[in-house]
């Protein structure tokens, strides 16, 4: 499947170098004054440069072009998709490019400046235009667009913003990226999609890519991708804006920091403050912050389980008498199950199966009346449940006989395959199908009583699908978006107000409207590709870009049987994960997508260890409770990279620790076989929560080994620190 974005023909497919020279009249070049902010026009030594300061911040730039270098620049360029289940795969033909700039006039108004100018470059030239204004959130906003070439071929279709940077400077967010919290000298490409199978890690990647179309990714797949960074120079800037969300690359590989939008405009608002703190506030102050979640997520684990409800309960029973802490149970299956070639998957006809669960409103009564809630499963895909049993409604039938799918160019249902059976998403552009949308949800997916779901997948919409409203190419990285929007309408609808809802996609705008998101499907491995160290990058990258409240599989998700190495999660691995997400705002299990290779929770080897985990977490429930607040309220995030926290330490370079709030510092084993950690200190007393052994030094940051068996995850605390001291000793009581 293939779609492509308009453009003349192509002739370059490796990404050329789209910043040029820049001239500038000499009527142009001076300093104006807009508001907090200073925009100046110098003539350096090497050329023209342009520079935003703040006035608040004692003239700091925040914003600049590289001197000589244009800042503006135009192309024709033919960007191709190909997909196949979310694994979206793309090449750009180059053609045309209008690399150098020419400022010819400035107007200053009461707001904003405005700088024109022509673009050169192949023997044409456009016009262009640039917006430097304090309209809207941000110290400055910059609106930028151009015009069609001189050259009779036709409008551009892609803009270039290019500015400078310091060799020093380390760059963060971008979404959920499981890399390196700083990307500097790296290419993001702003796309939402399935995060691939192995993402490198070999064999499984390879055999990936050879045997499931490509599925195994790259070190930029994600499924949560956004516009945004900020810096080590307590600076920032993201898209914002009608063409926000189509698809634009980060190119961070060479000189300063290349924005390619492929549109004819954009527009980038500039973020500036004393401390990431306040980076993160005024971000999340535009964006859209997350709301609390209701105070029983913190107060016990959320177990994965399936089966039918004879089973549930056996489980369920199991882990209580064990003394665990259970909140809730999450039955992925309520809807029935189906096996393909990848494993256990669902009917994703959103009905009760009658068969698993016959008893299904008397099964989460008796589960609440033993305090234990039901989470459930749903995604923005129908699949098609022609001449499976049991089936009472077909909603793929009755949204496809209104209308109410996408299309697909035909003008057909866009029907995908999922390895064994086929699927198509709800028209979430079509209000009347968004509106029945809701309504099944709220009736049939929240119905007896549940309290929230899975809200699975919002990362798959063709390129080349057709729409009630717009164009796919805009609503592609927007459609997570809407899918987090109609579940928060289904909840409302349904009457459910500690519903939780929860989303491995997002884009700009999610978190608005998320009440949860969770590291997506992790391999259950050790690999910092796609393994449990990728899980812990990925929630730290996410948490700076607005996704304050996410959590993980503990255990991971794929498990697979493939030649060379099988992929089934081990015991050791199954307690690391859970001992580093007792440390965040959900504690849930999954079985995997093959159930029976796996070590689960409920194993009778694993009950006692989960148990004790789960008591830990409850310990922190009332700490817990004012992380999730002020996550809510300030756009913290509950996880925290020690850049957040510590920004002028040689600790916040440490990628394999965390902060869960303010005062307690996490560094999980992320290491199969390791009993001890190094622990990157600032500078300080740090007390050690499970021996009360004091570490570090007052005058600056140190790199300490800590003691970590299972069971004891390395969590220290700063000296003096109360409400540590009082999580420390019922931690101590809980093992």
């Amino acid at each position: 499947m293939r779609s492509a974005a308009r453009s003349s023909a192509a002739r370059v497919t490796r990404a050329p170098d789209l910043v040029g020279s820049v001239r500038a009249a000499r009527e142009v070049v001076g300093t104006v004054e807009l508001g907090a902010a200073v925009v100046r026009l110098v003539d350096t030594g090497e050329g023209p440069q342009l520079t935003v300061a703040s006035r608040a911040h004692g003239g700091r730039v925040v914003w600049a072009s590289e001197p000589g270098r244009s800042f503006v620049a135009g192309a024709r360029a033919q960007v191709t998709w190909t997909h196949r289940k979310g694994a979206f795969r793309t090449r750009t033909g180059w053609g045309e490019i209008l690399p150098n700039q020419v400022i010819a006039h400035r107007e200053v108004t009461g707001d904003a400046v405005i700088l024109t100018g022509t673009l050169h470059g192949g023997g044409g030239s456009a016009p262009y235009r640039v917006v430097f204004s304090t309209a809207g959130p941000g110290l400055v906003t910059i609106d930028a667009d151009v015009g069609e070439p001189d050259d009779g071929r036709g409008p551009l279709t892609t803009l270039v913003l290019h500015g400078d940077r310091a060799s020093y400077e380390r760059f963060h967010g971008f979404g959920e990226q499981y890399a390196p919290f700083d990307l500097a000298g790296r290419r993001v490409p702003i796309v939402v999609r399935e995060q691939g199978v192995g993402r490198g890690a070999q064999p499984v990647t390879a055999l990936a890519n050879r045997f499931a179309d490509g599925a195994g990714g790259a070190w930029d797949w994600t499924y949560a991708a956004m516009p945004f960074y900020v810096t080590s120079e307590l600076r920032g800037l993201f898209l914002d804006g009608p063409t926000a969300d189509v698809y634009s690359v980060f190119d961070l590989s060479r000189r300063g920091v290349t924005i390619v939008c492929h549109a004819t405009s954009l527009r980038a608002r500039l973020l500036v403050g004393d401390t990431p703190a306040e980076l993160l506030r005024d971000h999340t102050a535009a964006t859209g912050r997350m709301r609390a979640l209701p105070a029983w997520t913190g107060e016990g684990a959320v177990v994965g389980v399936q089966g039918g409800s004879a089973r549930v309960r056996g489980i369920v029973d199991r882990l209580l008498d064990a003394g665990a802490q259970i909140a809730a149970v999450w039955i992925q299956d309520w809807c029935g199950h189906r096996f393909t070639s990848f494993g256990q998957r669902l009917r994703w006809n959103w009905e009760v199966d009658p068969d698993l669960y016959p008893d299904w409103e008397r099964l989460v009564a008796d589960l609440g009346e033993r305090g234990v809630r039901v989470l459930t499963y749903t995604n923005s895909f129908l699949a098609d449940v022609a001449g499976l049993p049991g089936v009472r409604r077909d909603l793929l039938a009755e949204a496809r006989d209104r209308g109410y799918l996408v299309r697909d160019p035909t003008g057909g249902p866009y029907l995908i395959d999922q390895d064994g059976f086929l699927a198509a998403p709800v028209d979430l552009t079509n209000s009347e199908a968004r509106a029945w949308y809701v309504d099944v949800l709220a009736k049939q997916v929240a119905a007896a009583g549940v309290s929230g779901w899975m809200a699975d997948f919002g990362e798959t919409l063709p390129y080349d699908a057709v729409l009630a409203e717009g164009e796919a190419a805009t609503w592609h990285n927007r459609w997570p978006a809407a899918w987090a929007e109609v579940n928060e309408e289904a909840c409302r609808a349904a009457g459910i107000p500690d519903c939780v809802t929860f989303f491995r996609s997002a884009g700009r705008g999610s978190p608005r409207h998320a009440r949860l998101f969770w590291a997506g499907d992790q391999l259950v491995d050790w690999n910092e590709q796609d393994g449990l160290p990728s899980a812990l990058a990925g929630m730290l990258s996410a948490g700076v870009s607005g996704m304050t409240l996410i959590h993980g599989d503990a255990g991971g998700y794929t498990t697979l049987d493939i030649p060379l190495r099988n992929y089934h999660r081990s015991s050791e691995l199954l307690r690391r994960w859970t001992e580093l997400s007792v440390f965040g705002v959900f504690l849930r299990t999954h079985e995997g997508n093959r159930p029976w290779r796996n070590v689960q929770v409920y194993d009778l080897g694993e009950v006692e260890f989960f148990a004790r985990m789960t008591r830990m977490y409850a310990a922190l429930a009332p700490y817990r409770r004012a992380v999730v607040a002020e996550a809510a309220h300030t756009g913290m995030p509950a996880i925290r990279h020690t850049w957040l926290v510590h920004p002028d330490s040689p600790a916040a370079r440490a990628d394999r620790q965390f902060f869960f709030g303010p005062s307690l510092l996490v560094a999980p084993v992320l290491k199969r076989g390791a009993r001890s950690v190094r622990v990157h200190l600032p500078a300080g007393r740090w007390t050690h929560v499970w021996s009360g052994r004091g570490y570090g030094d007052p005058y600056r940051a140190v790199s300490v080994r800590v003691p970590a068996p299972l069971g004891q995850p390395a969590v220290l605390y700063p000296e003096g620190d109360t409400e540590a001291e009082r999580i420390a000793a019922e931690f101590r009581a809980a093992v």
